[in-house]
């Protein structure tokens, strides 16, 4: 498997993700994971897990001698690229042209703390290169590549391997940027998606997508539903009265966290008795900010920042609704936490996590109206709150890693790639 956030490194789902479903895989097939930076000392039962960060420098030097060209051609250039922003993403201070013009320079991106910025082209060159070169001396039977960041390193081990490669699409570049945001991450998407023998979307959403906007057939996908981990659902005493409608995701245009904050605005001219709360980090923050206090909301919608789990978690157990007013999510593993801590959610349309959280509240993102009267009945009405956690309570039942791990390897034999 290729992966590139790994827990304890996380900035998001996509680590959480990858975690939680390797582990639920180890117990069917032997995996290896390979990662950009790995935690000293972090281990996983019945899982080879290696971080390119610990690698002896001398030991992958050999492996920049031996670049293959792809077999097609990425004619987009890409400038400040950023695509899975976070505030605490800083410069990169080390080689900032691509691996093609860097010769058989020693790798250095995997020595950093971060794992994105605007250097992130050249750390997925060189993921790409070192990982192909480590694939040479390993043996294994199916190439398991997670979002665009892996798929060069995929493409390059399928080159030279010919073994059969699947790509696990957790997010596209059209629902980070919108169907108009076509240069070189959603070139490598195209073309690595193509190249790919099968891909595993996350979402009959996500798979229509790649359908409608990547030109690749359904017949070439098998959609593998995210799961989620069984938490220890509590409930804590908040420090203020007022009910409790929480947001959680990076503050982008795709997690819609604008409506959110129309939402709120619409929700207080009915109710003063609320606060809402969005946690998460990103480049809508001070714009969001700024609009919070210009609605004159501002003592009634509180910006966390980006927070850890522990204190996510907290927040979970003081809501009383979860609100997902997303744009474009290929799943939503937040809606699903926020079922397991038994809280209502209204969430959008245009996610994965619809199609499996059936007894949720549902909306269209553009419908904002629609979105805060939904909010308002199940914060007032007990009746409906209650069928709502009860449906969703429901549902968490075929809402697992293990159902995904399982999925994923009858996928690999139905598809003869195994």
């Amino acid at each position: 498997m290729l992966g590139w956030e790994f827990p304890p490194i996380i900035n998001g789902g996509l680590g959480v993700a990858c975690h939680d479903l390797s582990a639920a895989m180890s117990d069917l097939a032997n995996i290896t994971m390979v990662i950009p930076k790995s935690s000293p000392g972090f281990k996983m039962k019945n899982m080879n897990l290696i971080g390119l960060n610990s690698l002896d420098i001398n030991s992958v030097e050999n492996y920049f001698n031996s670049n293959q060209p792809l077999p097609f051609k990425l004619h987009s250039v890409p400038a400040n690229l950023n695509p899975y922003y976070v505030d605490q993403a800083g410069d990169y201070t080390g080689s900032s042209s691509s691996m093609s013009a860097r010769g058989n320079e020693k790798p250095g991106a995997f020595t950093l703390d971060q794992l994105y910025g605007n250097d992130i082209i050249a750390k997925v060159e060189e993921y790409a290169t070192i990982t192909a070169g480590m694939a040479r001396e390993m043996d294994f039977d199916v190439i398991h590549a997670h979002d665009w960041m892996t798929m060069l390193a995929g493409i390059k081990i399928k080159q030279q391997t010919g073994k059969p490669l699947v790509m696990h699409i957790h997010s596209l570049e059209v629902d980070r940027g919108g169907e108009n945001s076509k240069g070189w991450v959603y070139q490598l998407e195209k073309k690595g998606m193509e190249y790919a023998d099968l891909l595993m979307p996350v979402s009959h959403f996500t798979a229509g997508n790649i359908q409608q906007h990547y030109g690749i057939d359904k017949s070439k996908m098998a959609v593998i539903h995210n799961g989620s981990k069984t938490v220890e659902a509590f409930r804590s005493k908040r420090k203020f009265k007022e009910k409790t409608v929480l947001f959680v995701g990076r503050l982008t245009r795709q997690k819609g966290p604008e409506k959110f904050l129309d939402i709120a605005s619409k929700v207080l001219e009915k109710d003063r008795n609320v606060r809402f709360i969005m946690a998460g980090s990103g480049d809508y923050f001070k714009s969001l900010l700024e609009s919070s206090s210009y609605k004159n909301i501002g003592n009634r919608f509180h910006m966390a920042g980006f927070l850890n789990q522990q204190k996510l978690n907290y927040l979970f157990s003081i809501s009383d609704v979860y609100c997902m007013p997303s744009i474009s999510e290929p799943f939503g593993l937040s809606a699903v936490e926020a079922a397991q801590f038994k809280i209502p959610c209204v969430i959008s349309k245009q996610s994965g996590v619809a199609e499996v959280l059936n007894g949720s509240l549902k909306f269209d993102f553009w419908d904002t109206d629609k979105a805060a009267g939904c909010v308002l009945n199940l914060l007032n009405d007990k009746v409906l709150r209650t069928k709502v956690v009860e449906d969703a309570s429901s549902n968490l039942h075929n809402i697992s890693w293990e159902i995904a791990a399982k999925k994923i390897v009858d996928a690999y034999s139905t598809n003869k790639l195994i």
